[in-house]
């Protein structure tokens, strides 16, 4: 093979790569849940439900979470609020306490471990047949536990993941662009829960049953192997649309990309240790929605550069590679421009997209190179700036 046959084939490889991960796939998964549906035996179900709100140094929204969560429309016999403290240095710990006489429990950990590892203990001191799991940033509507519950009148449903909505309340171009990312997303998660699974649920709402609950490694991003622990039980993900819960948006790209790397490198690793559910042999169609959503989508940076360099290749040989080579290069110079705008102040909305896909890309690269290097993620910090302090309970 000549280099020139090789450089073509590389770039029709990679182009197709790139198709199927953004196109292809969402358009096959959405074919399988028209053609091959798995709906959910719904029924009106009361069990005893754990709301574990996992947190740490959370002082400034932990008190308006509690009360969000206390206003929850369930039996209040029936429902239990927990939150695992993870070695919190702050007020949070106070604040839990401060809302004891309305029930609330709080699990502290001596020693920090982590958001799963805070998790696994709250777990352990938790009474209800349903544990739902929020994170302290987050708003949950007022029906979200009465919207869940239902599901779990189908045995084949071991989790279910809420909606969650992006509140972009500082108006920034980095929360524009990540609302529309999670548009994205929010499509591919309907119908991945019709045609088979979800593969992850959103960690500020999510809920499973105790007895499906497995105690995960410290590292472990919960909410995506969560999917897979259930799985492994003959068990299944599903998406409750009605279940809302709102966060707000980084307001800053730097606190985006770091969250971004920390996420991804905790789901390459988790990968790694499940990589058996990746063999369609094992786990049918699970396998193809783990491989097209994460594996491939994690490997975008390496197909983007093979089209970039083959099709630089091939440019004086052809007016297609040509157009090819130069569409990339003012895609790419656009991602700087914004990024650069962003330094001084200056944004536009035509840039910001560019230049989100081109951080969430090489998030994923800075996430490989720190999980084949053996850098492990447990413990985190809280990177929300709350419109204002939350006050605790009087």
């Amino acid at each position: 093979m000549n280099s020139k046959l090789a450089a073509e084939v590389l770039f029709a490889v990679s182009v197709a790569a790139l198709l199927y991960t953004y196109a292809g796939y969402p358009l096959l998964v959405w074919i399988v849940s028209r053609l091959r549906p798995r709906p959910v035996r719904r029924a009106r179900l009361t069990p005893s439900v754990s709301v574990i709100i996992t947190a740490h140094n959370e002082e400034r929204d932990l008190a308006a979470k509690l009360e969000n969560t206390l206003a929850l429309r369930y039996p209040a016999e029936l429902l239990e609020i927990i939150v695992a403290s993870d070695c919190s240095t702050d007020r949070t710990d106070e604040i839990a306490r401060e809302f004891a006489a309305s029930g609330v429990k709080l699990v502290r950990q001596s020693r920090r471990l982590g958001k799963t590892a805070a998790q696994n203990a709250a777990v352990k001191e938790a009474a209800g047949e349903i544990i739902v799991f929020s994170d302290a940033t987050s708003k949950c509507a007022a029906d979200v536990v009465q919207a869940i519950v239902p599901n779990f009148a189908d045995a084949t449903v071991g989790c279910v993941a809420g909606r969650l909505v992006y509140v972009n309340a500082a108006h920034s171009r980095i929360g524009s662009s990540a609302q529309s990312y999670w548009s994205y997303e929010t499509f591919l998660r309907r119908h991945e829960s019709r045609a088979c699974s979800l593969i992850g649920a959103p960690g500020c709402l999510y809920a499973i049953r105790k007895s499906a609950y497995v105690p995960l490694y410290d590292e472990a991003c919960s909410d995506f192997i969560v999917a897979t622990k259930m799985i492994e039980q003959g068990l299944r993900t599903v998406y409750e649309a009605d279940a809302v819960c709102s966060e707000e948006t980084n307001r800053h790209a730097g606190d985006e990309f770091r969250m971004r790397v920390r996420i991804i490198a905790q789901t390459l690793t988790d990968l790694w240790r499940h990589r058996a559910m990746m063999n369609p042999f094992r786990s049918g169609f699970y396998a193809v929605q783990l491989l097209s959503h994460k594996l491939m989508r994690y490997a975008v940076p390496l197909f983007s550069l093979a089209v970039f360099v083959s099709s630089s290749a091939l440019a004086f040989q052809s007016r297609i590679y040509l157009a090819a080579a130069v569409l990339q290069v003012a895609f790419y110079a656009s991602a700087l421009m914004g990024w650069l705008g962003e330094q001084i102040g200056i944004s536009h909305r035509l840039l910001s997209l560019p230049r989100y896909f081109v951080m969430a890309n090489v998030a994923s690269v800075v996430a490989f190179h720190k999980c084949i290097s053996g850098e492990r993620y447990a413990s985190w910090e809280s990177m929300r700036e709350p419109a204002q302090p939350a006050t605790s309970k009087p």
